[in-house]
């Protein structure tokens, strides 16, 4: 048995203060980055108000030959993107978009944004991202598109959903956001649907020094009219001279040549990054591999992952307690790893329909349920299940010189784990209410 638990007063395996910023900083700032946005200081260009030429055209070019996609335009944020990804698609106000559960809300509001009518479908409990079956059982007439999140870098099953889209002529969107550089089959997400949608925030594998967005397509006509919607319905195809006609009604969604710079020093060194921060958690998964009842991430073997986020469940039956509510088990799991100093937490805590924004839909005055339909209510049990029962680590393992401390989180869950007959009785009697049922 090893030391007392640090939340009973014993010593912590990550103490306050003793983790080097070299190890966990994110994101990584070198001097490529201090001289790309001094480069653009100088250059005195910080916007771009056309396709020809300057930061942000040469980073919509740096990423299309690195997903291998034919066209790449760079936005203001991933919300944005996908907005402009379902406008550029001209699907109609009131139409439905199949939308996963589990995913961050921007997911479903970049939907809402454009007047449409976000439907949750529930996920696969291995992968966490939206299961095929319940897509296809989500599909009505109204159906318009299927919105697919590569969930926390883990890219989706396309094949089955890319023949659903083809089977009922939907369009297939990738939010990308947490899965750059993510493969599945040997193409990069960002080629595998229709049109795809990638966040540039600043804690995102892929970063810029704020926020930032790219879309990527094989399709020249949605290229087109994203790139018409983003600056007031201007079209600016081949560089030519600004003429201030506005073709359609559209605003304001350009990236700055500073972010864009940012993000091209960042691009510079994404493959090494990638390549180490793999070595680094798969040592730790392998640390953690058997311990009874943790359930580490999976990945199948026809795709690879980001690891933009890690996910840890909790199985109380496969400890030997089945009576053990796993929010209960959760919890204190929760407590006892914080104090040993792992920042595990929540990623949402409740299923998307669950968020108060969908419960009550306010901010748009109803709209844009009121365009007609039925309101459709769902259950979600696996993505219920999976809130209730895990805790993901975030942004430590970013950082490409992680492996040390990851080893050390590793320690700290062996500990907790070495504890376990003091923590089952605590999350037995506990009176956990959980936020995620439906």
């Amino acid at each position: 048995m090893s030391d007392k638990l640090a939340m009973f007063g014993g010593t912590r395996v990550i103490g306050k203060g003793s983790v080097p910023p070299e190890q966990i900083r994110w994101p990584v700032i070198t001097d490529a980055e201090h001289e790309a946005t001094r480069r653009v200081l100088d250059s005195g260009q910080f916007t771009s108000n056309s396709t020809g030429g300057g930061e942000v055209a040469a980073l919509e070019a740096e990423w299309a030959e690195f997903v291998g996609a034919p066209h790449c335009a760079a936005v203001v944020n991933g919300t944005a993107a996908i907005e402009l990804a379902l406008a550029a698609a001209g699907i109609e106000p009131g139409a439905e978009v199949l939308v996963p559960a589990l995913s961050f809300i921007a997911s479903a509001v970049g939907a809402v944004q454009r007047m449409l009518v976000p439907v949750f479908v529930d996920i696969d409990p291995v992968t966490y991202n939206m299961s095929p079956e319940a897509a296809a059982a989500a599909i009505t007439p109204r159906t318009r598109a299927i919105l697919v999140v590569h969930l926390h870098g883990l890219p989706a099953d396309m094949t089955a959903l890319r023949a659903l889209a083809d089977r009922h002529d939907l369009l297939l969107v990738e939010d990308a956001a947490q899965s750059h550089g993510a493969t599945y089959q040997g193409r990069r997400t960002g080629t595998l649907g229709d049109i795809a949608t990638f966040s540039l925030n600043v804690v995102k594998n892929l970063p810029t020094c704020g926020e930032g967005g790219l879309i990527t397509t094989a399709d020249p006509d949605l290229h087109h009219n994203v790139v018409l919607r983003r600056q007031f319905g201007e079209d600016l195809r081949g560089g030519r001279e600004r003429d201030y006609v506005s073709r359609v009604l559209a605003g304001n969604a350009k990236l700055s040549a500073i972010q864009a710079a940012f993000t091209r020093a960042q691009l510079a060194r994404l493959p090494e990054y990638d390549a180490a921060r793999k070595r680094n958690v798969e040592a730790m998964l392998a640390a953690l591999a058997e311990l009874p009842g943790l359930v580490l991430p999976e990945v199948p073997a026809d795709r690879t992952h980001a690891w933009h986020i890690l996910r840890f469940r909790f199985d109380p039956a496969a400890m030997g307690h089945p009576d053990v509510r796993p929010g209960a088990l959760r919890a204190i799991l929760h407590r006892a790893l914080r104090a040993e100093g792992v920042p595990v937490q929540p990623y949402q805590l409740v299923p998307l329909p669950m968020q108060e924004a969908f419960r009550t839909r306010a901010g748009f005055g109803g709209y844009p349920w009121k365009l007609g339909g039925d309101v459709r209510d769902g259950e979600y049990p696996e993505t219920t299940a999976v809130i209730e029962s895990s805790l993901t680590l975030q942004r430590w393992h970013l950082n490409p010189n992680s492996g040390p401390v990851l080893l050390r989180c590793a320690e700290a869950v062996r500990k907790v784990w070495d504890h376990l007959d003091t923590l089952i009785p605590i999350a037995r009697s506990a009176d956990h209410q959980s936020k995620a049922a439906v």
